[in-house]
């Protein structure tokens, strides 16, 4: 007995057509006309396009961040995912100072366990390097299935690794099967700039983009590129805000260099104006890199629209206005750097993307699900809708239009940088692996079902 979807309109990224989907068990079994066979359930889904299920790899779910941890837990955020349509996240178990990466990831799979309502991998964030720890990155991914790692060049004293330590983890990852993901910010400039602007008295909101500047983005871009290029390593660049930075990833992907990139509804849709708000509220917006000049959006998505962009993924690190982004009122370098943004991502991107014109409806499929799945070793079980794959689908209705609330997401922070934003289509139902999860834009039984995924290691290009 299964599942066939009539009526809809499947989008690929690289396809669009009309057909019915039969599910069976966890999986896809047929496309086509007239599947249906005895004992199947049918549900109606005309006028309705079928994606396959939102891919976020980039997220940040119960990390601990000094007195506090982030406002999501996996609990809340899968929930928030899932109802937004995205049924897969890649979440940065973190390896602090002294741990080994098994420990990181062990407190991570903690984390995580039955409290997921997607599927979820992990990258390791890396903060402590020595050669111990060089030679457990190849046991994660041929053990772990953990296939992709982060380091930071950003957040000195804390996360920030130097040169050295990055030029050895992308040469062991390229060597292991894996893929390095970087925060590309100059943290050395970041951390002389903060403390000049506090010794100035500068220390609201708005001085936060001040002290992180396109340029120590752009260079920390160019610089991370170099040393991928000298470790014969591929790269995948984290929430690329800038042109700058864009243009470093476009003359190293002319050059034939193995670089990728990602960016975030944030820098597509926001600016650096809301640092302005009235009294403390620019502190919603203070994120790392921070949000730029309105110039930078149409180069952004420029840079989806020509491929050179690869994932528009969410950064999703949420903290309260209240109680956390508080902390600090008189030190901006105090307000913990993040928002919120799994359950809107696929609403915001169809509607100012395709809707708009900016990208074509299989680009959005492409840069919200399957890029993400062929970089991080899910496809094709995620990542698309054919036979065999993961019955991953959401069903997108078009016709649904709404206005981003905070008090009507489900997020557990108590406001959205997209307050007042429209969203036009909603994903009215979700299903994963088969189980349909959300049915008329509720969830359908209040029980994580999500699994994690073990990923297949990263598969370079071949050269020439």
């Amino acid at each position: 007995m299964g599942i066939v979807l009539n009526g809809g309109t499947i989008v690929t990224a690289a396809d669009q057509y009309q057909a019915d989907v039969r599910i069976e068990g966890e999986r896809i079994v047929a496309i086509g006309c007239d599947i249906k066979q005895p004992g199947d359930q049918a549900i109606d889904v005309d006028g309705c396009f079928l994606f396959p299920g939102g891919i976020d790899p980039h997220t940040h779910f119960d990390l601990p961040m000094g007195d506090f941890s982030t406002s999501d837990d996996f609990f809340s955020g899968t929930k928030a995912a899932i109802l937004g349509g995205t049924t897969t996240i890649l979440d940065f178990a973190t390896q602090f100072k002294g741990e080994t990466l098994k420990e990181g990831l062990a407190n991570w799979h903690i984390k995580a366990k039955d409290k997921s309502y997607v599927d979820y991998g992990f990258h390791m964030a890396i903060t402590d390097w020595n050669e111990a720890i060089a030679n457990e990155m190849k046991v994660l991914v041929e053990e772990d299935g953990v296939s992709s790692f982060k380091l930071y060049m950003a957040y000195k004293n804390s996360l920030q690794v130097d040169d050295q330590a990055l030029l050895q983890a992308l040469r062991q990852a390229g060597e292991s099967g894996g893929l390095v993901c970087v925060h590309c910010e100059n943290g050395d400039i970041v951390y002389d700039l903060v403390h000049e602007h506090l010794k100035q008295g500068k220390t609201t909101p708005k001085y936060h983009p001040l002290s992180r500047p396109p340029e120590v983005e752009e260079e920390a871009t160019q610089r991370a590129i170099t040393l991928a290029q000298i470790a014969g390593a591929p790269l995948y660049v984290v929430h690329l805000s800038c042109s700058g930075a864009l243009q470093a990833v476009t003359n190293a992907k002319l050059k034939g260099l193995e670089i990728y990139a990602e960016t975030c509804p944030q820098y597509l849709l926001l600016n650096d104006s809301y640092y302005n708000a009235e009294g403390f509220n620019g502190a919603k917006y203070v994120i790392s890199p921070p949000l730029r000049p309105i110039q930078h959006q149409e180069i952004l998505w420029s840079g989806l629209n020509t491929g050179v962009l690869d994932v528009v993924a969410t950064d999703h690190c949420a903290f309260n206005y209240k109680g956390q982004k508080d902390k600090g009122l008189n030190d901006f370098s105090k307000i913990p750097n993040g928002a919120a943004g799994v359950e809107t991502r696929m609403g915001l991107i169809y509607t100012h993307g395709v809707l708009s014109g900016k990208l074509s409806i299989n680009d959005f499929v492409a840069l919200t699900s399957t890029n993400a799945a062929k970089l991080f070793g899910l496809f094709p079980r995620k990542g698309t809708i054919a036979p065999g794959s993961d019955a991953d689908i959401v069903v997108w209705d078009p016709r649904q239009s709404t206005v981003i609330k905070a008090e009507e997401l489900h997020q557990q922070v108590d406001y959205t940088p997209y307050e007042g934003f429209k969203r036009s289509g909603q994903a009215i139902h979700v299903f994963l692996r088969g189980k349909q999860v959300v049915q008329d834009g509720q969830l359908k039984e209040d029980k994580p079902a999500g699994i994690y995924l073990s990923r297949k290691p990263f598969l370079k290009r071949k050269v020439g």
